[in-house]
């Protein structure tokens, strides 16, 4: 069996360990256009940063291990520039020399990931307009961030150019973020990426939302980023993270299907519509495991598990991909958001039935020292209370969180599940009820009907707001035309609250103004919980 690997990083490498364990007298070629096979594309920020202070700890398979160990036949520097389907080759060329030959394959695996996407903007091939794809990138970036520059601007505020933006500001570099959508992070639902806009501003990072790069002037005394306001923005450089497109050329040309967006069709064997051929990775069009539908959904982990997959099925092994849901996570300033499954604005996209809730608990027990904040937005089928999805802000716990619920969703759980879920305990780590178990518990509670909620986005004008707090905490700040009754003495005063409207309480985090729900329904009031509370409320301001 002889197998060739166009690409070598993440599923690439994944595919070529993963053939020779299962196969070990198979001839595997592995063709890396670039200087360095299997290196840590998402290590690459925190080295410009100086968090990882060695290079060399971003190459997670050095070369000569490659070969050494694995035995793999690793060939850098080049680059394959067709796909003979009828004959069962490909040609290359070698980038150093310029040579240009053939090389035969019984199957071959493409896994050419995805390339930044670039529009064709005056200035944006000039010197000082960087991108970060490669460890290539980084040097270039890592020799501008360390020379003595003050000066930096990302275009683009998804998961790259955040954690661009941290880094450069760990070098002490002001940092400016221009991002076409009005959020920063626009995989996440707004008003949960409210308190990470707010905590990165903190940092004394710039942000511009709304905003889009029109063109780059590169002059004598730094760069100028012409916006489409008109505004101009003085830099020493600048970073484009405006999102990747897959490298499927090299396969379109040679008659491999690719979808709408231009990534490779593949099956759940991730096979092409060439039997003897596969694609992994970024450059792969794949299924979302939620919603069943075509996606492109660019992360390591399910890069590394299609290459698995791909070696799996050449060797005959019964192994198949069940669809990637967009398990994610970014750091920002020792905060974090992470999500997994679908959003609520995807779900409204792809017009598919859905309740939500949101809870605000500590990510461990109050009383134990450095408890810190949460929000979890839990996404539900109403009916089933099958899980869709969730997001998660905050510090500590927010991943611990996801990768649960991202479980549950795998496992085709339910909000009833969740309820149920037991899960490590002590109070330095986590609550009695985790947050986990409590957004099952407020779900549940909105399916059996417990505790009608209604969304800050729902509110309507003609409800009679019921304000459940303490006085002081009233006094604060409310929501606007809110009745104070505080939850203590509630049931003293139920003929202060009209039976005629549909009453909306809410309290700071939403549950005292679940306990004020059930006073109220057992007393035959129309009631809803405002979900989440005055803390929603003010995010969504």
């Amino acid at each position: 069996m002889k197998i060739v690997i166009v690409g070598g990083v993440a599923g690439g490498a994944s595919a070529a360990a993963r053939a020779r364990r299962l196969c070990d007298n198979a001839e595997i070629i592995v063709l890396e256009r670039g200087h360095y096979p299997s290196f840590a594309n998402c290590g690459l920020p925190y080295y410009v940063g100086g968090k990882i202070q060695s290079r060399n700890k971003l190459l997670v398979a050095p070369i000569e291990m490659l070969r050494q160990r694995h035995r793999l036949d690793v060939r850098i520097r080049s680059e394959v520039v067709q796909i003979d389907r009828d004959n069962k080759q490909v040609s290359v060329r070698n980038l150093e020399s310029g040579e240009e030959y053939t090389e035969t394959y019984d199957k071959l695996i493409i896994a050419t990931g995805a390339s930044p996407f670039r529009p064709p903007l005056p200035g944006i091939d000039g010197p000082r307009v960087l991108e970060l794809r490669d460890l290539n990138d980084a040097d270039r970036m890592y020799e501008l961030a360390t020379s003595g520059v003050t000066r930096a601007t990302i275009v683009g505020a998804g998961f790259i150019g955040i954690e661009v933006a941290e880094n450069l500001v760990r070098r002490g570099i002001h940092t400016t973020i221009v991002e076409l959508s009005e959020q920063v992070l626009p995989p996440w639902d707004q008003e949960m990426i409210a308190p990470i806009d707010e905590h990165i501003r903190a940092q004394g990072v710039d942000i511009l939302l709304g905003e889009s790069a029109t063109s780059f002037d590169d002059g004598p005394d730094g760069l100028t980023i012409n916006l489409k306001s008109g505004q101009a923005l003085k830099s020493d450089f600048a970073v484009v993270c405006i999102g990747v497109r897959p490298e499927s050329q090299l396969a379109a040309d040679a008659g491999i299907q690719c979808g709408d967006r231009g990534g490779i069709i593949v099956t759940d064997q991730m096979q092409t519509n060439d039997p003897d051929i596969y694609a992994v990775g970024d450059v792969t069009q794949v299924s979302c495991f939620v919603s069943k539908t075509p996606t492109q959904i660019p992360l390591a982990g399910p890069a590394n598990r299609q290459g698995r997959i791909a070696a799996d099925h050449i060797f005959g092994r019964q192994s198949s991909y069940r669809g990637t849901q967009g398990t994610a996570v970014v750091g920002v300033f020792e905060k974090t958001a992470a999500m997994t499954g679908l959003s609520e604005k995807q779900l409204k996209r792809l017009d598919i039935d859905y309740e939500k809730v949101y809870i605000h608990p500590a990510n461990h027990a109050g009383y134990y020292p450095g408890a810190e904040a949460l929000t979890l937005k839990l996404l539900f089928a109403p009916k089933t209370g099958v899980v869709l999805g969730a997001q998660a802000v905050g510090g500590d716990g927010v991943d611990k969180r996801i990768d649960v619920i991202a479980m549950a969703i795998q496992g085709g759980m339910t909000v009833e599940d969740l309820e149920e879920a037991e899960l490590c305990y002590a109070p330095q780590y986590g609550h009695a009820k985790d947050p986990i178990n409590m957004a099952g518990f407020v779900a549940a509670g909105v399916i059996r009907g417990d505790q009608p909620v209604v969304h800050v986005d729902s509110i309507d004008p003609q409800m009679f707001l019921l304000d459940v707090r303490s006085e002081a905490e009233f006094a604060a700040g409310h929501i606007p035309g809110a009745t104070n009754i505080p939850i203590e003495v509630l049931r003293e005063h139920t003929d202060e609250v009209p039976k005629d409207k549909t009453i909306a309480a809410y309290c700071k985090v939403g549950q005292r103004g679940y306990l004020a729900t059930r006073v109220l329904m057992q007393r035959g009031f129309n009631v809803v919980n405002i979900s989440g509370g005055y803390t929603s409320w003010l995010r969504s301001q």
